[in-house]
């Protein structure tokens, strides 16, 4: 096969044979084909789309690209959970633990920063010791230990996406629905987990910037589950603004660790006891005794205690003292005043990776004290001069000045006080969960 002349079809919007596009998830993980083809179907899929034959092919070739653990076939119980991304996004450090504290046994195959959003994995590498590198045994065991598993894809687990999922990183082509789809589902399915919960974001921080595409990537990505038999339900959360107050790797452990304490950030909470809920229900809890256990593990500290179980099980020092610190911290302070109406969460992010959060390549060393902590919330009052947020500086290069002017051009403000977006939106099925 020709593989320029498939790039080019689907440039001009043609529809891919099956052939075409086991070509070009076979060339994504044996090295057939070099990383400029590879970028340029990318972002050929990008620009137009694939249909839904072309993306459950998409789904299906990554899926056979490797290893299929199907964990359900020696432990149904086992939940798993995703998100589709966004800022201020602590919910897996968070949800794990606080699952595992009620019982509800949690396997998850978690990823790395993609774009303005930092990946569960780099967050988890801010802790000395965390060994996320498990085999599908070790990954049972440590479900059997401490109640959780939190794992890196293996190089044998849909090794065509480990290829694709850096590619799209550093080419612009994060957002295309049928990528999502096919990276998340992959990996998912691969891993076989019997219920799986998912939490599709969307807005200025997400990858899809409005309700309605986050809906349709929500409703796609649990047709594909269900499909498959897998228990699964996609909530669908607003990601407006950052999420949690943290942007980075060792902040956003802290502000994990906050939560499972019993505190920290309300609107984090919320989003995870949701998650939580939904899964608990998946598993034949009845929602209010799911809510009611969800509070008493955080508040009696069963679920901080779980962590340190998990964190202990995965070879890392719970110690939150081990945890890096910034280099030098700048509080940036609002030039204007009035309500916040807006708050550019994907442009916070960016900053946040620029200062040494996120990669600018593949291989580039992250500094896990830098980040961003956001102090001002949509609906709050905010007088000039007032900090809106705090610049964590690492090792990294950076134009200082250039990047507190980013943070604040990141916030919009209004005379009129207004009522904070709702955080939980519904479900891809329109059940109440």
């Amino acid at each position: 096969m020709n593989f320029v002349e498939a790039i080019a079809k689907k440039r001009d919007g043609g529809v891919l044979a099956r052939d075409e596009v086991a070509a070009f998830v076979r060339g994504a993980s044996d090295g057939s084909l070099p990383p400029e083809q590879l970028a340029a179907m990318l972002m050929a899929i990008c620009c137009r789309g694939m249909d839904a034959d072309e993306t459950r092919c998409l789904t299906e070739e990554m899926l056979h690209s490797g290893e299929e653990w199907s964990l359900a076939a020696d432990r149904p119980e086992v939940v798993d959970k995703h998100s589709t991304g966004g800022v201020g996004d602590t919910v897996s450090l968070i949800l794990a633990p606080m699952l595992a504290a009620t019982g509800v046994p949690v396997a998850m195959m978690a990823g790395r920063g993609l774009g303005h959003s930092q990946g569960t994995l780099d967050k988890l590498d801010a802790m000395p010791g965390w060994n996320s590198i498990r085999s599908r045994d070790e990954t049972l065991d440590l479900v059997d230990s401490c109640g959780a598993a939190i794992i890196a894809q293996t190089d044998n687990v849909a090794p065509a996406d480990r290829t694709l999922y850096a590619l799209r990183d550093i080419t612009g082509t994060v957002p295309s629905l049928p990528l999502i789809v096919g990276s998340i589902m992959s990996k998912k399915l691969a891993l076989g987990a019997g219920t799986l919960i998912l939490d599709v974001k969307w807005g200025s921080g997400a990858f899809r910037k409005t309700e309605v595409s986050a809906r349709e990537l929500a409703v796609a990505l649990r047709q594909v589950a269900v499909d498959s038999g897998v228990r699964c339900e996609a909530l669908i959360t607003d990601m407006n603004q950052p999420l949690g107050p943290a942007l980075g790797t060792a902040c956003e452990m802290r502000e994990a660790l906050a939560v499972l304490s019993g505190g920290g950030d309300a609107r984090l909470r919320e989003v995870t006891v949701g998650l939580c809920r939904g899964a608990m229900v998946l598993r034949g809890w009845d929602a209010g005794e799911a809510t009611v256990a969800l509070d008493r593990v955080l508040e009696d500290g069963s679920a901080l205690a779980a962590w340190e179980r998990i964190a202990v099980a995965h070879g890392a020092d719970p110690d939150p003292g081990l945890l890096d610190h910034p280099r030098s911290t700048v509080e940036v302070l609002a030039s204007a005043e009035g309500f916040v109406t807006a708050c550019d969460g994907e442009d916070l992010g960016r900053v946040a990776a620029e200062v040494g959060a996120g990669r600018r390549t593949v291989d580039e060393e992250l500094a896990h004290g830098a980040g961003v902590l956001v102090h001002a919330r949509i609906g709050d009052r905010i007088e000039v001069g007032q900090p809106v947020a705090t610049l964590l500086v690492g090792e990294r290069e950076i134009d200082q000045d250039r990047l507190c002017d980013r943070i604040r051009c990141a916030f919009t403000f209004g005379p009129d006080e207004i009522q904070p977006p709702k955080l939980i939106l519904g479900a891809a099925d329109d059940s109440a969960i």
